[in-house]
């Protein structure tokens, strides 16, 4: 669960967000939002530039049945055990910074998969610092990475990912230690 400050994207007097289905119960909205945007990840993910306008997309596709706000970044203030995510009066131009160095660096087409995995953690990294929406970060990271890797003719086995261990390399890489993150994405590179 996260933190956040005056939320306004919260039931009055609760934690639970606002949404479509009008669920009230933490635990019936988790399983609301899980099984909906599962769904919607095997269906095709929206095609774009691989730009912050794209990974808004990408959101919106995931969670456009479960929140009005869907591809729409945060207003509010968040947190997660003390540590706070980027301000969302900064999301726009730290997201546009991240992914103008993503196209700078041609969206590490070409580099080894040692490289690959080093260049995709640090921008997988950057990306979760931003926190863009307000939930569903990760769930629309995971969907952008298997595009952008797809797009750099890196062949990544996903069923490879372990959930648990996946969090915990991604709370490292928050911490500034990207190695553990850069391992387990060479972990699901497929070497033909």
């Amino acid at each position: 669960m996260y933190d956040a400050v005056d939320d306004p994207y919260t039931y009055p007097d609760s934690t639970v967000l606002m949404n479509k289905a009008d669920l009230r119960d933490q635990s019936e909205l988790d399983d609301f939002e899980a099984e909906i945007s599962y769904a919607r990840s095997m269906e095709e993910i929206p095609g774009g530039n691989l730009d912050f306008e794209h990974f808004k997309a990408v959101h919106f596709h995931l969670f456009q049945d479960v929140y009005e706000w869907a591809g729409k970044p945060r207003t509010v203030r968040i947190s997660k055990d003390d540590s706070p995510f980027c301000f969302p009066e900064n999301i726009d131009s730290e997201a546009r910074k991240l992914f103008k160095a993503l196209a700078k660096a041609n969206y590490f087409v070409g580099l080894t998969p040692t490289e690959f995995a080093k260049q995709s953690a640090h921008f997988l990294s950057e990306l979760n610092a931003i926190h863009a929406f307000r939930e569903g970060n990760g769930r629309a990271q995971n969907a952008f990475f298997a595009l952008l890797s797809e797009h750099a003719g890196q062949n990544l086995d996903f069923d490879r990912l372990d959930p648990d261990a996946w969090l915990a390399v991604m709370i490292h890489s928050f911490k500034g230690d990207e190695a553990p993150l850069a391992a387990a994405i060479e972990q699901l590179i497929v070497v033909e």
